[in-house]
Parts: structure tokens; sequence; C-alpha cells
């Protein structure tokens, strides 16, 4: 499952990034989303989705959203 299938409201462990991209990979590594950390989804919006890493917001989109797996 990843976090465009994720209930609004819920917190979910992170399993593991799914991509083959180290940029994107380090990226999300440097906004605290790595496996094993808790987030959640805050809204669903067109184009991706606003989520709560360590207590701040971040909209990501859905490439980012599909690459999480929760």
């Amino acid at each position: 499952m990843n976090l465009m299938d994720a209930n609004i409201g819920e917190e979910y462990i992170i399993k593991d990034i799914v991509t083959e991209d180290e940029e994107l990979n380090a990226f999300l590594f440097s906004l605290g989303c790595y496996s094993g950390e808790p987030i959640t989804v805050i809204s669903h919006i067109k184009g991706g989705c606003v989520v709560s890493i360590k207590d701040a917001r971040y909209n990501i989109d859905n490439e980012l959203a599909q690459a999480i797996s929760i």
C-alpha cells in the first residue's frame, strides 16, 4: 500500500521507499521520510497529498506518494 491509498488522519509507519532514483530517495530522507518513521496523510489534493512527518507538513506529488510504501 502507498500513500495514495492511505486514509486521511490515520498514522502509518513507512515500510519502504520504492524508487530507483537515488536523488528522490535522498530528498525524501532529508525530509525525514524513511523506513520506520511515522507519517500521516492530512489531505488528498489534485495531483498529490499533504502529509505530516516529524511535526512538519509537506505537499507531495503523486510520484512521491506512490514511491512511499506504508
